[in-house]
């Protein structure tokens, strides 16, 4: 699923009639009076319509999870083992996981080495020195391309979490410590091969859980369900690192992978529900005009610290200037 881990389905555009109609919705004209709207009641984003990949449209995100999940458990079931039955037709190779644009591997490990290194100096700078033990989860890992290329540089242990079986077997083989620069200090320590929504993490394990190109397939229910059972497996000051595609307002199901593009505001409003604050977040940069926008967002458990505003001294007899 793409995740559901589904891997990941990095996505991103399967074929150039649905690319078409994910640039369209990046390019659509903004809306400023719905953006004003939005922040005075993000509830608003889910209030939005959306499209299917065919060009369907939805009123809103109820309407259109109504129709694919309702409350029947076995239509639940249903979407799920259709998203992990596409991937499960999908070559285990960064080609294959990255829907025949594996030339995006590169600016996708840039961006996220960057957005990463602002993490760890500012949250873990213990590390630096070796005074820490970072173990890092990597959700939807597929082949296991972020760990190789990222993950496994930066924490001392990662585990891979991927509920296609043969992505998490070439993933094993590609990070054995025979095939790839692996030490006692640097490893691929667990393979789980397990999906999100039935995934609950070891307490206080992991300083960063790394969900990239998989949440998609998530319902709305079962997003917030695992950020709440997940959050258990964060050591005290760990964060999420949530990176996704972002539609340009409310949502863009895809029928075939069944999963879904949510808005950045989309995805706030699912953050809330789940108890979650954004500590940082940033746009990737340098992928294909054609697809998708993507977002990286920090996350944390812990309330922001509130800013404090030391009040201008005023001399005494002067009065103060009235703006």
């Amino acid at each position: 699923m793409r995740h559901h881990s589904i891997l990941y389905s990095e996505l991103i555009t399967k074929d150039f009639s649905f690319a078409s109609v994910r640039r369209r919705l990046a390019k659509e004209p903004f809306d400023r009076a719905n953006s004003r709207q939005n922040q005075t009641r993000i509830r608003v984003s889910m209030e939005k319509g959306g499209l299917d990949s065919a060009g369907r449209e939805f009123k809103n995100a109820e309407e259109m999870w109504r129709e694919q999940v309702g409350e029947d458990q076995s239509k639940k079931t249903e979407w799920y083992r259709q998203g992990i039955g596409y991937w499960e037709g999908v070559e285990a190779s960064a080609n294959g996981v990255l829907g025949g644009y594996g030339h995006v591997n590169e600016p996708d490990i840039m961006g996220s080495e960057a957005f990463l290194n602002t993490l760890l100096s500012e949250r873990f700078p213990d590390a630096a020195n070796s005074q820490r033990h970072l173990v890092v989860l990597d959700c939807g890992s597929g082949i296991g391309r972020v760990t190789k290329n990222l993950l496994i540089r930066y924490f001392n242990e990662v585990d891979l979490l991927e509920p296609v079986s043969h992505f998490l077997e070439t993933a094993r083989e590609s990070l054995a410590p025979e095939n790839h620069m692996a030490s006692d200090m640097h490893k691929a320590t667990n393979f789980l091969c397990v999906p999100l929504q039935e995934f609950t993490p070891e307490a206080g394990r992991y300083d960063i859980i790394w969900v990239q190109w998989c949440i998609g397939h998530l319902t709305d229910d079962d997003f917030v369900s695992f950020f709440k059972r997940a959050k258990v497996g964060l050591k005290p000051g760990g964060l999420f690192v949530l990176k996704e595609n972002i539609a340009r307002t409310g949502f863009v199901l895809d029928t075939e992978d069944r999963s879904i593009t949510r808005s950045d505001l989309y995805f706030k409003e699912l953050f809330c529900q789940c108890g979650l604050h954004i500590y940082k977040s940033k746009d990737q940069k340098g992928l294909p005009e054609e697809l998708f926008a993507v977002k990286m967002y920090a996350l944390t458990a812990d309330l922001p610290k509130k800013a404090h505003r030391t009040k201008s001294k005023v001399q005494a007899n002067r009065p103060g200037v009235i703006k």
